[in-house]
């Protein structure tokens, strides 16, 4: 497994949830980046800034990587467009003087080019570069065109929308499991017209998560979830989340409540047995992380 450097500290979570799976998809294909340029035709420069949260990636670059790595696009792909419109919300509200130097702005095309033609160079100027069926120097190492503005902003805006909407409901029963009582806090936040049994009754019911704890081929379950590879992060909440919360207690470090929901204290425990097994610390549970709660 490759020995990243550690992203930036200001780096959006949900950026942070791209790159990390970008990064475990290059481990997993066993290329260099100058292979992995010669299969994409992306530089090696440029992948290195897309897997450093330098610059976000291409679509393109994203859905070739799926490939290489034999991931499932879709999903891959819904995760790079959440990433997308929070780069782009971030970008635009900071002030352009100032953008020039940002550190996490995309470089600019001209130097891809530089990189890429450099790297076509080095593959000699007599046969072709491996992987690209392409002589070198030729179009193998240039920046594929993105996508039209006006079909990526409206797939943004659906995929942002579907989110939102999943963010507010998490919200809402949130706030019932931490006001099961009705003490009127609850009235307030649902607004004048709503009393707490109504909201009560049209709420869907919190479901309650145990413990229990059984080894089956060299590996523990907890009874919530079987999966081996779901990617949990804060802000999420669900069964798979339970799961990692009773394997987190299990392996000695406290989760807080095992309720199925993503926040800081399942997310400082994650990260402290990251640590222990020499994973990257970034507080994201991937297929990795799910090796060493499980073994």
């Amino acid at each position: 497994m490759s020995r990243w450097k550690e992203l930036p500290e200001e780096l959006n979570p949900r950026v942070r949830q791209l790159v990390v799976r970008l990064r475990r998809l290059k481990d997993h294909s066993g290329l260099s980046l100058r292979q992995l340029a010669a299969k994409t035709g992306y530089s090696a420069k440029s992948w290195e800034r897309y897997l450093g949260g330098r610059s976000l990636p291409p679509r393109d670059a994203v859905e070739a990587l799926a490939r290489i790595g034999a991931d499932d696009p879709t999903r891959l792909l819904a995760l790079y467009e959440v990433a997308a419109e929070a780069w782009e919300r971030e970008r635009e509200a900071v002030p352009a003087p100032a953008r020039g130097h940002d550190h996490r702005a995309a470089a600019p095309r001209a130097e891809d080019r530089a990189g890429e033609t450099a790297d076509a160079d080095a593959c000699g100027t007599a046969v072709p570069c491996a992987g690209t069926g392409l002589p070198a120097g030729g179009a193998a190492g240039s920046e594929r065109e993105q996508p039209g503005p006006r079909g990526r902003a409206l797939h943004i805006t659906v995929v942002a929308g579907v989110v939102t909407l999943v963010l507010a409901v998490s919200s809402v029963v949130l706030v019932l499991v931490r006001n099961p009582g009705g003490d009127g806090r609850t009235a307030a936040h649902l607004g004048p017209s709503t009393t707490p049994s109504a909201a009560a009754a049209s709420s869907p019911a919190v479901p309650a998560y145990t413990c229990r704890f059984e080894r089956r081929a060299g590996q523990w379950y907890a009874g919530n979830s079987r999966t081996q590879d779901a990617v949990l992060a804060n802000g999420l909440a669900g069964p798979d989340i339970a799961e990692a919360q009773c394997l987190l207690r299990r392996a000695g470090f406290s989760p807080g409540d095992v309720d199925g929901i993503y926040g800081p204290l399942t997310e400082n425990a994650v990260k402290r047995l990251q640590k222990r097994a020499g994973l990257v610390v970034d507080g994201i549970v991937g297929p990795h992380t799910w090796k060493a709660l499980r073994g």
